[in-house]
């Protein structure tokens, strides 16, 4: 990558780094990344464990902030943004899928799905009447009103899914969405996954060891101790 961002890319890193004092202890987690995501791009993030994938995109999702570097997402430059307005950005720009789901367990389905939404300050009426549509979409419309805990492992990933992109994101982040189910439904996720960026076009990256969503990607970046070694 040479540095500049194109009308076409949604994420830029630029001479990216990051830190992480440990008392007078530095441990570097990047080191120098610089990667270019376009728009509509289905990016596969792979390495070893603690090879800094995580933190690329808790950085590229304005959960973290590098040491040194340039993170452009969308047109805007990240480091510019206060800490209330990094926080709106995230809920109105970025979709997050996680390993372990992180539903709220005394909300139901459908409260889940409806909780960027109502961070937004959006009507409730619209949003329940999106939600509804979301899980029909993502096939769980009889379970709306069922809590995560009477859900499968895989139904609660799809609910996950189905609240990451209830406002829209221009961009949806998984960090290792198959990594706690069985083979099954860990396919039931990867078809899921490729559905959301070919039909409603949402740029991907996804963290992952399964080669599956590695096979489906447009693209591969493989990191090794913080740095990027290989695209394909």
């Amino acid at each position: 990558m040479c540095g500049v961002t194109t009308l076409n890319s949604i994420v830029a890193l630029i001479n990216l780094r990051k830190v992480y004092r440990m008392g007078e202890t530095e441990v570097p987690a990047l080191n120098d990344v610089n990667l270019e995501v376009k728009r509509s791009e289905y990016v596969a993030v792979l390495g070893p464990s603690g090879s800094g994938k995580s933190t690329m995109l808790n950085i590229i999702g304005g959960l973290d902030r590098p040491t040194d570097g340039l993170i452009h997402v969308d047109g805007v430059d990240l480091r510019s943004l206060k800490e209330s307005k990094l926080a709106r950005f995230r809920a109105e720009k970025v979709g997050f899928v996680f390993q372990f789901f992180n539903l709220i367990p005394t909300f139901t389905v459908l409260e889940n799905i409806m909780v960027p939404a109502e961070i937004l300050g959006l009507r409730r009426e619209e949003t329940r009447t999106k939600a509804e549509r979301i899980l029909n979409k993502v096939g769980l419309d009889k379970r709306l009103n069922h809590f995560p805990h009477q859900l499968s492992g895989g139904e609660q990933q799809r609910v996950a899914i189905a609240r990451s992109f209830v406002n829209d994101p221009v961009l949806l982040l998984c960090d290792e969405p198959t990594g706690n189910l069985d083979t099954k439904t860990g396919a039931e996720i990867v078809n899921l996954l490729n559905e959301v960026n070919e039909e409603q076009k949402t740029t991907l990256i996804v963290v992952t060891h399964d080669q599956r969503i590695a096979s489906a990607a447009n693209r591969i970046v493989e990191l090794v101790d913080g740095r990027i070694v290989r695209e394909y």
